[in-house]
């Protein structure tokens, strides 16, 4: 069953403006930011290694690592990069996501399917540099459509996911501006938090 919780001050005042709207929202990030203990890293640093740190799977316990991506305002966790191995430039996959979407201004959960039968399914391909995606199913898409947040999209160049669920898995978390979010995130102007488990439905 889907379930879809909108943030409340959806029905906000009229006369709220956009910029009203971007200046809640970089409040709402710093404070998410603030209260988990997030310690924000560059892209420069993080391509030294394409490590970030965690306190699931190290290797520095102590800190909780999220690279920033600056041109947009993404910032991403790798937990775990994958048992498989990268997509290649004109290859397209199919994929499972099991994953939960939080509004980062309560923390509430919007909506997540860990525990339906069936993950949410999508699929991306690669030409150069360009990554493009879709969904097929799930909740993701009866809820907000084919289209796949950009910020899903962007952790594909770091990412390795398996075939099966568990350690070949890919897992990341994501802190998202409207902008980079669903088509619904990007109208009403509000960020969310995902933290998605991805893996590849065959063996390529």
């Amino acid at each position: 069953m889907l379930s879809l919780v909108l943030p409340m001050f959806l029905s906000c005042d009229e006369e709220e403006t956009y910029a009203d709207q971007k200046e809640r929202e970089a409040r709402q990030i710093n404070e998410w930011l603030d209260n988990n203990g997030i310690d924000v890293i560059s892209m420069s640093d993080f391509l030294q290694d394409t490590i970030t740190d965690n306190p699931d799977t190290g290797p520095d316990f102590s800190r909780n690592e999220y690279v920033l991506f600056s041109d947009n305002g993404v910032y991403m966790q790798i937990v775990r990069r994958g048992e498989g191995r990268m997509i290649n430039s004109g290859e397209m996959w199919n994929l499972n996501a099991r994953y939960v979407e939080r509004y980062i201004g309560t923390g509430d959960t919007m909506t997540m399917n860990l525990y339906q039968q069936e993950p949410d399914q999508f699929y991306v391909q690669r030409n150069g540099g360009n990554y493009a995606a879709s969904f097929t199913s799930g909740i993701m898409m009866t809820g907000y459509g084919n289209s796949v947040p950009n910020a899903w999209i962007m952790a594909f160049p770091f990412i390795k996911p398996g075939v099966l669920n568990g350690s070949p898995s890919a897992k990341i978390r994501l802190i998202v501006p409207h902008n980079q979010g669903t088509q619904t995130a990007a109208s009403e102007v509000y960020p969310t938090f995902y933290e998605i488990i991805i893996s590849k439905q065959k063996y390529n």
